[in-house]
């Protein structure tokens, strides 16, 4: 049965963890479901892991709205968040409004996320009161990643560390039901997670947090291009996918594909029928 939001701020009062997965397409949201993960993150990372760009910030609000209706009609009864991209939210309260709307009515999503902590207070609380529910996202934040240095963890002084604090308490009382926190330390991860009333979920943010995301293409071995530290590899399927890729191609090559049972048949009498129609002269 489908999560909600009731249900999570439930899980972080009794400290159980809450599991959160990327997916952003039908296959592979039916696999969360099956493995019973309690929310999916329809990531702006598909960028990176589905698109081959070299960061986020190209994903467009029409690229997203279609990775998540296939991952909704993947995972019906699963807690599915729609991430807003780049200079979707930004630019006014009413943008945000309106492209949170569009993940809602496109997608039948249960909430979205946006990247930013104080600079957004605004739009996170007109989202909220248009009746849509919101994820924040503090740290590291890929969309902006260039002010920050790059992809570079965050919160390792005192003084940034506080930034952080004074971030996720704003988020909070703008309204967000729960916060994403990226690339932090553990200990500040700690700090935020007892600070806010609203579930913390961390990437890179230490075992503290109330539950973790990473993204699917990490944890499955699927996305070569760099691995974070924070990723934890549970399988190596892309090397399963070049070995069977590999042999495949192989079998084309030396005809062992297609073989007898791979082949359909005619039915009884009707080849001979065919022959003899063809030597009756050319085909017109």
């Amino acid at each position: 049965m489908k999560k909600s939001i009731l249900n999570f701020h439930e899980m972080k009062k009794r400290g159980e963890k809450i599991t959160y997965i990327t997916a952003y397409d039908f296959p592979m949201a039916s696999f969360v479901e099956k493995a019973g993960i309690d929310m999916i993150l329809v990531g702006d990372s598909a960028g990176m892991v589905v698109h081959g760009y070299s960061g986020t910030v190209p994903m467009t609000m029409d690229q997203m709205v279609a990775h998540a209706e296939d991952v909704r009609r993947g995972a019906p009864n699963t807690f599915v968040i729609g991430d807003l991209p780049f200079l979707s939210y930004q630019l006014s309260t009413e943008n945000a409004i309106y492209n949170s709307g569009r993940f809602y009515k496109e997608a039948s999503v249960d909430a979205v996320k946006l990247e930013g902590g104080r600079c957004l207070i605004s739009q996170i609380k007109g989202i909220v009161d248009s009746g849509m529910s919101v994820m924040g996202h503090i740290g590291l934040t890929p969309q902006s990643s260039g002010q920050l240095g790059g992809f570079k963890a965050q919160g390792l002084t005192v003084e940034t560390a506080m930034e952080l604090l004074q971030d996720a308490a704003a988020v909070e009382k703008a309204g967000a039901f729960a916060l994403l926190v990226e690339a932090v330390p553990p200990e500040v991860g700690k700090i935020i997670t007892e600070t806010v009333k609203i579930p913390v979920l961390g990437i890179g943010a230490g075992m503290y947090t109330d539950g973790q995301v990473l993204i699917n293409g990490d944890i499955l071995g699927m996305f070569e291009a760099f691995t974070p530290k924070f990723v934890k590899r549970y399988a190596n399927v892309g090397e399963i996918i070049v070995k069977a890729f590999t042999e495949y191609a192989e079998d084309i090559r030396s005809g062992k594909f297609p073989e007898e049972k791979h082949c359909y048949r005619m039915l009884e009498g009707e080849h001979e029928k065919l022959q003899a129609r063809l030597k009756k002269g050319p085909i017109q």
